[in-house]
């Protein structure tokens, strides 16, 4: 009797183990399948800087980066609050916060990567100062990249602007304007197209790239490099409830490494400055 008892309780004992031994292995199985996938939104097409941290992503941390592309500057700011994409990179942060604040968005920064200097293009002169009484210039139509553009006319003596605006100029709040400049407002990557109808154009960085100029050469007047730069410099940006999830400064730590400021020097010919 006492050994038929012994048989039965040795064998629970073994079931019991055995159960054991599977949870665990089964625990681990799921931390090994563990949805490293992370899906980053981007604009335009010239993307050589994040496809080798993609590369490098995926054979050292395991970690598939998604590069999904959008055509406008809205497009990753709206993915990313919907859940379509989980980390954006190509917007500059005063453009960023001015959508989260139109929208309620919560987009928010968890690391910069380059400034963009923003440049004015024509076809028709190769200086500003030979711009002719009542020249036409395509400017972007976004409340920061439109104020953006004033600056840098401004920069370049075009115009004058009320001090009083700031960052955030509209062409209502300009005090002098000499060359009676008549203004067309564009969807920013639209701008680069008008060059054959107006005289000249303020073209975001990555715009004029994709359309095949080099900004260091080919612009007429670039923006300079200077304090009052930083509220155009790009960013790395998740929701604010996933700002420090470990996959995600993983993917910084990997963007803001030397071997990324060769590539990114080599992709815009200089153009792009890291900030990093």
């Amino acid at each position: 009797m006492k050994k038929g008892w012994k048989k039965i309780i040795t064998g629970f004992l073994a079931i019991i183990s055995i159960t054991l031994l599977g949870a665990c292995g089964a625990g681990n199985g799921n931390e090994d399948s563990e949805d490293k996938t992370v899906r980053l939104g981007v604009v335009g097409e010239n993307n050589e800087d994040w496809e080798y941290v993609q590369k490098e992503l995926k054979e050292k941390e395991n970690i598939d980066l998604e590069i999904v592309t959008f055509t406008d500057y809205r497009g990753p700011i709206t993915a990313l609050e919907d859940g379509s994409i989980d980390l954006h990179s190509s917007l500059t942060e005063i453009f960023m916060d001015e959508v989260n604040k139109e929208g309620g968005y919560s987009n928010t920064t968890i690391a910069y990567t380059t400034l963009n200097p923003l440049g004015i293009f024509s076809d028709k002169i190769d200086d500003v100062k030979d711009l002719e009484d009542g020249a036409s210039v395509a400017i972007p139509n976004d409340v920061s990249n439109e104020s953006r553009a004033l600056l840098l006319l401004q920069q370049a003596d075009l115009i004058k602007l009320d001090e009083d605006k700031g960052n955030m100029p509209t062409t209502n709040d300009i005090t002098a304007n000499p060359k009676n400049l008549q203004f067309e407002e564009l969807e920013a990557n639209q701008t680069i197209r008008a060059l054959g109808d107006v005289d000249i154009a303020c073209v975001n960085n990555n715009v004029a790239v994709d359309a095949g100029f080099i900004p260091t050469e080919d612009a007429i007047f670039l923006e300079p490099v200077a304090e009052s730069s930083k509220p155009y410099y790009n960013v790395i940006a998740a929701r604010k409830d996933e700002k420090d999830n470990d996959v995600y400064q993983t993917v910084v730590d990997y963007y803001q490494t030397d071997k990324v400021k060769e590539v990114i020097d080599e992709q815009t010919q200089g153009s792009s400055i890291p900030v990093w």
